[in-house]
């Protein structure tokens, strides 16, 4: 499994668990606000929206937080979220991408910079990471919407080009232009996925162990942390034992 979704999937469990879960109520509705403001707030004809309204479904966020968001991203005075990415290394040579929504990009600016140096990692310029990783569309399904062969054909009848299963569900990776007709295609046949969204995947990996493996998760969870921050991808390849600590 991909560093970067070794990370993911743990911080996905513990926005279930704990107070995760509100930052998380934050990110999808921030996500659903922006697209309102870029877009007609009409889902039908957003489909940026259309994902961020689905996103914000599958983790049960009230309908009436949503449309509020709808409402706020949509009116004049509409706040002003730039979105922003950040690439830097962290120890061992990890590349890491950040992206956030903020309001005052140099507060954010500063405080991913000194996240970065605390943890012994260095923020670089846009671009600096980013050849490392490919930009795709990503749909998730848990285990339960079929085993690995009905999906898979699920999948390629979508025009997807890749299909993941595994105990913690299925992954299916499309082009990034393809990602809305691509999970309209699987939901007719599968049902609502859990997640539909573009994201970064690295294009090879970089093992880390000991101390420098603890580092950099420690540096992933703070960005993870910071309140603009909606997303934290790596190309580490953690060690199994440690993932199989966190997850507990």
């Amino acid at each position: 499994m991909a560093g970067h979704s070794q990370f993911k999937n743990i911080m996905h469990r513990k926005g279930r668990q704990d107070a995760r879960r509100a930052r998380v109520f934050t990110r999808l509705l921030r996500e659903v606000q922006v697209a309102a403001r870029h877009g007609l707030p009409d889902p039908t004809m957003n489909p940026r929206l259309r994902l961020a309204i689905q996103a914000a479904r599958a983790e049960n966020v009230p309908k009436d937080k949503i449309e509020n968001a709808i409402s706020k991203g949509s009116g004049a005075d509409a706040e002003n979220l730039e979105e922003v990415r950040y690439e830097g290394y962290g120890p061992g040579g990890v590349a890491v991408i950040v992206e956030a929504l903020t309001g005052n990009r140099n507060r954010t600016a500063s405080d991913i910079r000194a996240t970065f140096n605390k943890l012994g990692g260095s923020l670089g310029e846009t671009g600096s990471v980013a050849f490392q990783f490919e930009r795709v569309g990503e749909i998730r399904y848990p285990a339960a919407a079929g085993d690995a062969e009905r999906v898979l054909e699920a999948a390629v009848e979508a025009g997807a080009e890749h299909c993941e299963s595994g105990e913690d569900g299925h992954s299916i990776i499309c082009a990034p232009d393809d990602l809305n007709d691509v999970r309209e295609a699987l939901e007719a046949r599968l049902g609502q996925p859990q997640k539909a969204a573009l994201d970064w995947r690295p294009q090879a990996t970089v093992a880390v162990d000991g101390d420098t493996a603890q580092t950099v998760w420690r540096l992933l969870e703070a960005l993870d942390d910071n309140d603009d921050v909606q997303s934290v991808v790596a190309n580490a390849e953690f060690p199994d034992a440690m993932m199989d600590r966190l997850a507990s």
